[in-house]
């Protein structure tokens, strides 16, 4: 055992985390669940998720059994919905092929979607006490800092020394103890900005601390300005106040999930209606821009409301429309501008005349 990891071990034990939901029983499942739901997200804002996410699909098998539209129902706020998306592909691999158990071995847990070396890792450490170590964003930054490693962590060559480290530090006992504290670590005290290094059980020989160079450790990407990209969102909203919505396709942006019909800038809301069947009454509403930010780009969203009535063939022929009440909602995925644009005043804004 590394003295890194002795004092890890010393540390959690006075002022780890040890009453998780997912440590209460940390099945393989459970496990696997919370990692998929902590990639690129805080553990504060999991726990809601998570709890919930276990009360509807408490096994494997409910979760294979389930329509995905209810898998990211339960999922509408948490973001990066591929992680959901995946949960359910991987979930129906593991009932068609690995009798309804998540694989043991490490191979065949890879193999299924959304699961990497590190989530495999966890998943076998924490849930097992098997030996394997994990490199998530915690402990890169941990490890960065405390060898001193510079570089961006996706180089290639930056890559394969963390998980060098990574390697060498993890022990022979205690490993679930010693996975969760180096994660711990990294989300509490070594954090992004301002870390806590006076309460560090690592600091006297932590490489970053002693030079005091913690912010250039670990080295981030070179990033461009994200390119702005631009729609326009119809709300048509029938007599009950029920609003339309379209389910989009599986992959992309937002894939699977329930959303406002889009158009382009050129493009006339009451013609849009009319090619629909639906003839607009009244006023078209123009409110505000929401911005919202991907990763590679940000999305302006120019949202458009107007009363709709359906003419002859109705829209509802098709299983991709949806009457959307939100006093009496369905169980469906919705991205969050979708559930923020939801929940506006439908009379608001500037208003003009439909043609």
């Amino acid at each position: 055992m590394s003295d890194l990891s002795d004092r890890l071990l010393a540390w959690f034990d006075q002022h780890g985390r040890h009453d998780l939901p997912w440590q209460r029983d940390p099945t393989a499942y459970r496990v696997w669940v919370s990692e998929i739901m902590l990639q690129q997200t805080q553990v504060a804002t999991v726990i809601p998720y998570f709890e919930r996410f276990m009360q509807r699909f408490a096994s494997v098998g409910a979760l294979a059994h389930a329509d995905i539209d209810e898998v990211l129902h339960l999922w509408s706020g948490l973001g990066y919905y591929a992680r959901g998306r995946n949960l359910h592909r991987a979930a129906n691999i593991v009932v068609e092929e690995h009798a309804g158990k998540l694989p043991r071995e490490f191979n065949d847990l890879i193999a299924l979607p959304g699961i990497g070396r590190s989530t495999a890792g966890a998943i076998l450490s924490l849930a097992y006490g098997e030996r394997h170590p994990i490199l998530d964003g915690n402990v890169k930054r941990v490890l960065a800092r405390f060898h001193e490693v510079a570089g961006w962590p996706g180089k290639p060559d930056v890559l394969r020394q963390l998980w060098s480290h990574a390697e060498y530090h993890t022990p022979n006992n205690r490993i679930a103890d010693y996975t969760q504290s180096i994660m711990d670590l990294g989300a509490t005290l070594c954090v992004r900005s301002k870390p806590d290094c006076q309460n560090c059980p690592l600091q006297s020989d932590c490489g970053a601390n002693n030079a005091q160079t913690q912010a250039l450790y670990p080295g981030r990407k070179k990033r461009n300005p994200l390119p702005l990209k631009e729609t326009r969102f119809v709300i048509a909203r029938a007599g009950d106040g029920s609003t339309l919505l379209y389910k989009r396709p599986p992959t992309g942006i937002w894939g699977g999930l329930w959303s406002f019909p889009e158009i382009e800038a050129e493009d006339d809301v009451g013609s849009w209606c009319r090619e629909h069947d639906l003839r607009p009454t009244g006023t078209l509403i123009e409110h505000p821009i929401l911005t919202h930010t991907f990763t590679h780009f940000r999305l302006a969203i120019a949202p458009f409301e107007c009363a709709v009535v359906e003419n002859g063939r109705s829209i509802m022929d098709s299983d991709r429309w949806l009457w959307y009440n939100v006093h009496d909602p369905a169980r469906i995925g919705l991205s969050k501008p979708v559930q923020q644009l939801l929940r506006i005043d439908p009379h608001s804004n500037v208003e003009e005349e439909l043609m």
